[in-house]
């Protein structure tokens, strides 16, 4: 019977595997909805290990919006780790879900979501696990819709052959829209009787511009290995699927009560999105360029969610995400009356990495006034100053030691520095001018400070070119060259004998993102790349223990090489303007003309303002998806709520304990 748990036949399992808490649920605000209630089933599919799923923002919120619906249930799956796997196969255990331990493949839908390419052979795990067909063609009306979404899913090209169907942007409404259509197809009738079946179903979700179809589309090649064009293989499917925005991120405060994990997990923390979209225009970021417009949550609707979190979860650290969070319109009240209603509850606030000409001293301090004073992050990500105009990413060197030197003046001790290695037109010099830049960061600290014991963190990552940015046509630099210009740089810093033990540096080896490059890039034909890889043992490739580029590059050498391309053809060739590219079928909302144009303007090395604060430059969002970016402020402050002691879920002194969800009634009404 579908629906039915697996556990008493998990349960025996799990003594002889590593981390058995990752398989068992139960965690605080999870749900079990009962099977026979529910007319629409959703899998929700973050492929990775439990601990680096579980806080996925992404994955928490449609599994709370689809809970809510009283005939809709979804539950969670993640990546079993290879020991459980190989005794899942041994005693013919599906994939299961977390929650009611339910077989994937009992599910309406399996939604899985990807926030970076090299999870893809994590899915094809799962989908064998589960006794789901590998490819799309070879399911039927037993098997679940596969849903992509998620970053990645902006390029689901090497993915086609896998899943039925794609998500493009912000899934909120998205999958309350697909579940009516899910919903009303079920009604009809018996899988078996409906007209049309799963195709007709897909159909119906398609012809109303939910998803992209990748099946409903053919893709025709020229001789040389480039694609000729893209075109829909059936009437009434969209010629440029869209991607969905939500415009008013008030109307959607998810999740109102955060996943508490039993097992420790890579964030132990609540999180709030306090804006969504970026405008600052880096050329190298795709998250900036696909989640356009900015949309910000008001100062009301970002205090009501910590409020209402906090008390659903106990977490005691509150992370306020975006993509660059200084640059909401009101970060500096948010801190303020934050760090105001939490004082004396032990409760903390964190911001991700800072933009060091968004960063001030005032902020930073109300952000560690009721916590731990860790270290700061700022990510120039180039070196040298012609590189950062290359990439748009307008920060002086005379802005970041002024910046850093204001830090360690207020007490700060150790900052982070983030870069990137292997961007467009880099040379070694650029590369090199990163150790020249910490060795002015420690030096200016120990002005400022008075003190010697001060560090400076160097991380370096290898850029990757995305699609639907400015840089989806340049070439990618060789992990030879990666590699060499990171032993250069790690020599030149150890090499200091004043500064260069206050230094570290961390790093990546390039053969990583070769692959990455290859899977984000790639069109369809890279999937039988991706196939061949997970047949001869490829998992969990985000982890570099499991990573192998050898196994990769016999994999492209196979599958590529026959058709007259390779893993160099997809990575470190530069394309032309009119090159057809894997993605150019899938509308971002980003016009292709003004994309090249701006990466003309980079090789010029011209730099471009903040468009939500100078006029529009024509990149097409606003006008293609009908929005608008959306910035404050409001002018309205939130007031402290009366503390009596720590805070704890439910108890007194804590939000819920106020009994008004974050603000009193006369903010509510200011």
């Amino acid at each position: 019977m579908s629906g039915q748990s697996l556990f008493p036949r998990l349960e025996p399992l799990l003594p002889r595997v590593r981390k058995p808490v990752r398989y068992l649920g139960g965690e605080g605000n999870s749900q079990v909805k009962p099977w026979e209630d529910a007319l629409v089933r959703w899998c929700l599919m973050y492929p990775d290990a439990y601990e680096v799923g579980l806080p996925n923002q992404g994955v928490q919120i449609l599994y709370e919006i689809l809970n809510e619906q009283p005939d809709v249930l979804a539950e969670r799956t993640y990546s079993v780790w290879s020991d459980l796997e190989e005794l899942l196969r041994e005693h013919g255990i599906p994939q299961f879900t977390v929650d009611g331990h339910r077989a994937v493949g009992d599910f309406d839908l399996l939604g899985v979501s990807f926030a970076a390419e090299l999870g893809y052979t994590n899915l094809l795990t799962a989908l064998d696990l589960a006794g789901i067909p590998l490819h799309a063609a070879d399911r039927d009306e037993r098997h679940p819709i596969v849903i992509a979404g998620g970053h990645a899913a902006f390029n689901p090209e090497p993915i086609a052959a896998f899943v039925d169907a794609v998500v493009l942007g912000d899934g909120e409404q998205a999958v309350l829209e697909i579940t009516d259509v899910v919903r009303a197809f079920r009604t009809a009738g018996q899988p078996a009787v409906r007209p049309g079946g799963r195709t007709e179903l897909l159909m119906r979700l398609a012809r109303r511009g939910l998803v992209y179809v990748p099946s409903f589309y053919d893709v025709d090649y020229r001789p040389d290995g480039r694609i000729r064009a893209v075109t829909p293989n059936r009437p009434g499917v969209p010629d440029r699927p869209a991607k969905h925005t939500v415009s008013n991120l008030d109307a959607w405060p998810y999740p109102k009560a955060p996943l508490v994990p039993l097992a420790e997990t890579v964030h132990e923390r609540m999180s709030v999105e306090i804006f969504r979209g970026c405008t600052r225009g880096c050329r190298f970021c795709q998250a900036g360029m696909i989640t356009r417009p900015v949309r910000e949550r008001s100062i009301d609707t970002v205090g009501e969610m910590v409020a209402q979190g906090l008390a659903a979860s106990g977490f005691t650290e509150v992370g306020l995400l975006s993509l660059s969070s200084a640059d909401h319109s009101e970060i500096g009240e948010i801190a303020k009356g934050l760090a105001d209603r939490y004082e004396g509850t032990h409760t903390s606030l964190s911001l991700p990495s800072t933009r060091v000409d968004a960063f001030n001293v005032t902020l930073a301090n109300e952000f560690s006034r009721n916590g731990r004073r860790s270290g700061l992050t700022f990510a120039p990500e180039g070196g040298s100053e012609r590189l950062r105009r290359i990439i748009n990413k307008m920060v002086s060197e005379e802005d970041l030691i002024r910046t850093v030197s204001t830090a360690y003046a207020q007490g700060w001790r150790q900052v982070k520095l983030y870069f990137m290695c292997g961007l467009p037109t880099e040379t070694d010099e650029d590369v090199l001018a990163i150790a020249g830049l910490a060795r002015e960061v420690i030096r200016a600290g120990r002005r400022a400070s008075g003190h010697r014991d001060i560090r400076c963190t160097v991380s370096i990552g290898g850029f990757v070119p995305k699609a639907h940015t400015p840089f989806q046509w340049a070439a990618q630099a060789s992990h030879e060259v990666t590699d060499a210009r990171l032993r250069l740089l790690r020599d030149a810093i150890r090499g200091d004998r004043e500064v260069g033990r206050s230094i570290g540096f961390r790093y990546h080896d390039g053969r990583p993102g070769m692959i990455e490059g290859l899977l984000a890039r790639g069109d369809r034909r890279v999937g039988a790349v991706i196939e061949r890889v997970w047949r001869d043992g490829g998992r969990f490739d985000g982890w570099s223990e499991h990573f192998s580029f050898e196994r990769w590059e016999k994999a492209c050498a196979a599958e590529l090489e026959p058709l007259g391309i390779s893993l160099d053809w997809f990575t470190t060739r530069e394309r032309d303007e009119r090159e057809v590219l894997p993605w150019d079928h899938l509308d971002a909302g980003l016009d292709r003309d003004w994309l090249w144009s701006d990466w003309q303007e980079a090789l010029r090395g011209a730099e471009l303002d903040d468009c939500r604060w100078t006029p529009c430059y024509d990149c097409g969002v606003c006008p293609t998806m009908g929005t608008q970016t959306q910035i404050g402020p409001t002018g309205r402050t939130l007031l402290p709520l009366v503390s009596t002691g720590p805070a704890r879920p439910g108890g007194p002194g804590s939000p819920s304990g106020s009994g008004n969800l974050g603000r009193p009634a006369d903010a509510a009404a200011s």
